[in-house]
């Protein structure tokens, strides 16, 4: 999303940075840019007139101007802006031992349904007893769809009927957690296609009865300045305790997603960044910040491979390194997610990347498909493989014996790697003397585009 604004915010600061020293004229040309920039991505305009003159102000109360090293501490300044532009401290919705109930409020189409799933599945995952509530009785085959949701993730959903009052879906409820306890329930309510006086006191009404914990705003980036809007009519009726931004993995200029912390005054607990239920991301406002400025997100990173399980990756021994080692490797690591969103998270990756870079994953698919049409025997000892092998393993995997030929050659790059690693950590770098290291493995031609 932050594309855009990102690659222009660079530009502006890559030339900062190679200036030692600074003058006033440069510091109000730059920030004349960077204001442009926020404005052409639909942040608010008085957030950008804000974040311009913060900086400023701070360049000067430093003593920046004249100083060495000056234009990178002006990056740092706008980097710090930033971070509290987004809400500065990561913040999380209250969760208490018992008698959690969450709101989920917004607009029709904004993503509430889907962001409700997602977050009983974030935090079921977590320990949770969810219980998951379809009240939005206005959108046909809402409170299906998250029935839908709620079968997908393993958690129960009581559906509210039509022409039920407040009082008597909280009854209901009552009875239900007598029978099976549950310490969070998400209530996924109605939503309209525009603000309206019906449904504000709709959700007044069952916010009376039910004594809400949370109440999340969910909020469709796509929408620009008009989201803003948006949450500020349901702030001043239900009280928005903070944001959920959906879509974070669209291609809107991300304007809203900037403006949104400082115009409501809400924390951003969550963005979605899929339409999988694991399409949901905590927000750090530090590491999106971070990501802007294309200094990657590496805790990011981390906190992916953790979650993949990437023990699998963990080779036997360098010199043992075979096609059944690469085919897990292959598979934990498209757990991770798209390995184009995973180079962003590299710090400089994302600028060092020519435009219009992309990996087809079809093309990893593939190398599954071939090191999975092997037996068991050629997996391990790849060099028992000869030509008739190569055949077989072509036809049954639907390429042909060239992309067979690229594979092993990969597998053998890769193994050399393996053991060159390994010299490296067992011998503090000794092993490599007078070594030259074998060419980076190359996919076939397809696997990257361009």
């Amino acid at each position: 999303m932050f594309e855009s604004l990102g690659n222009k915010l660079q530009d502006i600061l890559d030339r900062l940075g190679r200036e030692s020293k600074l003058t006033e004229a440069q510091v109000k040309a730059s920030m004349r840019e960077i204001r442009m920039a926020l404005l052409e991505a639909d942040v608010n305009f008085n957030v950008a007139k804000d974040f311009v003159a913060k900086v400023s102000e701070k360049a000067v109360g430093q003593n920046v101007l004249g100083s060495l090293n000056a234009g990178q501490t002006v990056v740092k300044l706008v980097h710090d802006e930033l971070v509290d532009t987004l809400g500065g401290k990561t913040a999380q919705p209250e969760l208490k031992t018992q008698g959690n109930v969450w709101f989920m409020v917004g607009l029709q189409g904004a993503g509430k349904t889907t962001s409700t799933g997602k977050l009983a599945a974030h935090y079921k995952k977590k320990g949770r007893r969810v219980l998951l509530v379809a009240a939005d009785t206005q959108r046909p085959a809402a409170r299906d769809q998250l029935e839908v949701l709620g079968k997908q993730v393993g958690v129960p959903v009581l559906k509210v009927n039509d022409g039920e009052t407040p009082a008597e879906t909280k009854r209901r409820l009552d009875e239900y957690l007598k029978t099976d306890y549950r310490d969070l329930v998400i209530v996924d309510t109605a939503g309209r296609l525009q603000i309206d006086e019906a449904l504000m006191d709709q959700l007044a009404a069952l916010q009376t009865e039910l004594h809400p914990t949370e109440t999340l705003l969910v909020i469709d980036a796509m929408t620009g300045q008009e989201a803003l809007n948006v949450a500020q009519t349901f702030d001043q009726r239900v009280q928005v305790s903070g944001l959920v931004i959906t879509k974070m993995d669209g291609d809107a200029r991300g304007g809203a997603a900037l403006s949104a912390r400082s115009v409501t005054g809400k924390p951003i607990y969550f963005a979605g960044t899929s339409e999988k239920m694991t399409g949901l991301d905590q927000f750090h406002p530090d590491r999106v910040a971070g990501r802007i400025l294309g200094m990657g997100d590496v805790l990011g990173l981390i906190e992916r491979v953790q979650e993949a399980d990437m023990k699998a990756m963990e080779a036997k021994k360098p010199g043992d390194f075979d096609l059944e080692d690469l085919l897990n490797q292959l598979r934990q690591i498209r757990k991770m997610g798209p390995l184009g969103d995973l180079m962003k998270l590299i710090p400089g990756m994302s600028r060092a990347l020519p435009e219009g870079f992309n990996i087809d994953e079809k093309q990893l698919q593939r190398i599954d498909a071939m090191i999975s049409s092997m037996t068991v025997g050629e997996r391990r000892n790849p060099k028992i493989i000869d030509g008739r092998r190569r055949k077989r393993i072509a036809s049954g995997s639907g390429v042909d014996v060239q992309d067979i030929n690229k594979l092993l050659k990969m597998h053998e790059q890769m193994k050399e790697m393996m053991k060159m690693l390994g010299r490296m950590s067992s011998g503090g770098g000794k092993g490599m003397r007078g070594m030259k290291p074998p060419k980076m493995p190359n996919l076939p031609p397809s696997a990257m585009k361009k």
